[in-house]
């Protein structure tokens, strides 16, 4: 049990824990240097975020160096972050790979598999862990550029931790297009974090359960996407549609558009039972035929509303419109199918 163990998990705890302690380390040996080799132009300096609601970097005088509760904050975030990625690790294990043999490492170009929600769904998690990471460091005490930086390698992190898991999987394998799609995830925040100190174009989910309506399309959503509600919500790419979600008051500051209204581009498909087709055999050997569902693409438009963009004095309000920020509320929508409009009064 103890080698099991150690071959199945440990290899993949030791990139995120070596990543973590290059991290702390650096922020501390940066601040320690900085104080011990005086260059021209260098001075100390105590540099505290105005906002009160914000950690703060807060340099000694006369040091350059990192005060010890800023440094402690740094810490736990790091800890936090690898205990996250440890407990994901073993649950996504027992959810998703469980039920498969572990094979060598291999490829997998899984790029025309489930019309490509499965890569949306890549990009949307690795843009809202990136998200989240930095929102963690920026209050460990980190300003916003190296918050922005350390998020979205820890969103890139995660996402590329299950991804070397699909690697060891008989039935998965280490997909490039899986990789693109994380990479466009957390490159969409860093580059707007960096360049415009706010995420004006954000990556949204909205999830509503897929109609499965006789026992035998049952049977196959259970063999699929799992019988209970969070492994459905995790895997039914039936009943998930994916935003983009801009802020149009940001690109045009000076016009009367409230800054809290977004305009969101979203798609789904549904109808799908099978990676690239209806046909598949269970575990009897019985062959199944659904040609008469068809696997249909939706183009969307809606309105949609920025959470973070409310404004209130409470913090912890604050924090938890910034978390549910993720998800696309409920609104009027326009879809396109095949060429054909329709309306919805509310779209989930």
């Amino acid at each position: 049990m103890a080698s099991t163990i150690q071959k199945t998990y440990l290899p993949f705890f030791r990139i995120p824990t070596a990543l973590l302690t290059l991290i702390c380390l650096n922020v501390n040996v940066n601040a320690q240097v900085s104080s011990r080799l005086p260059v021209p132009g260098y001075q100390d300096f105590n540099a505290r975020i105005p906002d009160s609601n914000q950690a703060a970097i807060d340099f000694s005088p006369g040091t350059g160096q990192l005060v010890s509760g800023t440094r402690q904050r740094v810490w736990l975030i790091a800890g936090s972050h690898l205990a996250a990625w440890g407990a994901s690790y073993i649950a996504l294990n027992k959810a998703w790979y469980a039920g498969y043999p572990k094979s060598d490492f291999h490829f997998f170009n899984d790029n025309g598999e489930w019309n490509q929600m499965d890569k949306c769904g890549h990009t949307w998690t690795a843009y809202q862990m990136s998200r989240l990471s930095a929102r963690l460091w920026k209050w460990s005490g980190l300003n916003e550029r190296q918050s922005a930086w350390l998020g979205g390698a820890a969103g890139l992190a995660y996402q590329s931790i299950i991804e070397i898991q699909d690697g060891f999987s008989s039935e998965w394998g280490f997909s490039w297009g899986d990789m693109t799609a994380n990479t466009v995830g957390a490159a969409t925040f860093v580059a707007q974090q960096l360049g415009w100190h706010e995420q004006r174009l954000q990556f949204k989910l909205s999830y509503w359960p897929y109609d499965y309506n006789s026992p035998e399309l049952v049977t196959r959503r259970d063999q699929l996407f799992g019988k209970s509600l969070p492994e459905r919500m995790l895997k039914d790419y039936n009943s998930q549609t994916y935003w983009l979600s801009a802020n149009v008051h940001a690109f045009f500051p000076g016009s009367n558009w409230p800054a809290w209204l977004n305009i969101a581009i979203g798609y789904n498909s549904n109808g799908m039972l099978g990676g690239y087709e209806n046909k598949w055999t269970d575990k009897q050997g019985n062959t199944f035929s659904r040609y008469d569902i068809p696997r249909e693409r939706h183009f969307l438009l809606s309105p949609d509303i920025d959470l973070t963009r409310i404004k209130t004095n409470n913090k912890f309000l604050r924090s938890v419109l910034y978390i549910a920020n993720m998800v696309k509320i409920p609104a009027p929508a326009i879809a396109l199918s095949k060429g054909k409009f329709k309306l919805y009064a509310l779209y989930y």
